[in-house]
């Protein structure tokens, strides 16, 4: 069995029948759409996405960031003044 990983849970019926409700009743809150009793997808207000991608992005950043720094090469102190 899978984990269901939201608070709310809705058939893909329920969101082809009102998508704008179940967001609602929602809230700021995921929703688990159940396939079978299953999850296969998950609907997310827009700003939990964004928030969402922000830390993929920093994550991915900082992961360039150590990579850099395990270089070789001794790292530069640099004054942003002075760029």
């Amino acid at each position: 069995m899978n984990t269901i990983l939201a608070n709310y849970t809705a058939s893909i019926t329920e969101l082809k029948k009102s998508p704008t409700e179940l967001l609602k009743n929602a809230g700021d809150e995921a929703i688990a759409i159940l396939n079978h009793n299953s999850p296969s997808a998950y609907l997310i207000p827009s700003e939990t996405y964004e928030k969402l991608m922000e830390i993929v992005e920093e994550y991915h950043l900082s992961k360039k960031v150590e990579e850099r720094l395990s270089d070789i090469e001794k790292p530069i102190k640099v004054n942003i003044d002075e760029l």
